[in-house]
C-alpha cells in the first residue's frame, strides 16, 4: 500500500477517523513531481474512500463528488488526520484532510455499495 494507516476507527456517532502516513516510495510521489513530489487530488480521493471503506468493513466505489477544494500540498511522509462523516442521504460523506491541524482537502462523496473481489 503507498500509505500506511496508523489508525482508523469510528465513533459513537458513526464518524470515520483516521490517521495515515505518506510513503515517500510511492510511484504516486514519484512521477507527481520529480524534483518536488506532492500527492495528487486522486490520491487523496482514493485514500479518504479507503479509509471509509475499512472502518465500515464494505467495498465502496466512488460514484460522485461535490465541492472538493484542495488547499495545501501533501508531501512524502506527510501525517494525515481524515474525518468522514455520513449526510442525510444514503452514500454521502462529508470529508477533510488535515495534516499539522490545517485543512489541506474537503469536500463530500457520494459512495456507493460494491462488489468484494
Amino acid at each position: 500500500m503507498w500509505y500506511t494507516v496508523i489508525q482508523a476507527e469510528n465513533d459513537s456517532e458513526g464518524a470515520v477517523h483516521a490517521k495515515v502516513s505518506t510513503d515517500a516510495r510511492s510511484p504516486w510521489f514519484a512521477g507527481h513531481f520529480p524534483g518536488d513530489p506532492i500527492l495528487p487530488g486522486i490520491a487523496q480521493l482514493n485514500m479518504v474512500t479507503e479509509c471509509i471503506e475499512r472502518v465500515l468493513q464494505q467495498k465502496l466505489v466512488l460514484q460522485k463528488l461535490a465541492r472538493v477544494k484542495f488547499k495545501k500540498l501533501i508531501r512524502p511522509g506527510d501525517i494525515l488526520d481524515i474525518h468522514a462523516v455520513a449526510g442525510k442521504q444514503n452514500n454521502n460523506y462529508t470529508f477533510s484532510i488535515q495534516h499539522n491541524n490545517q485543512q489541506v482537502c474537503s469536500g463530500r462523496l457520494v459512495l456507493i455499495p460494491g462488489k468484494e473481489q
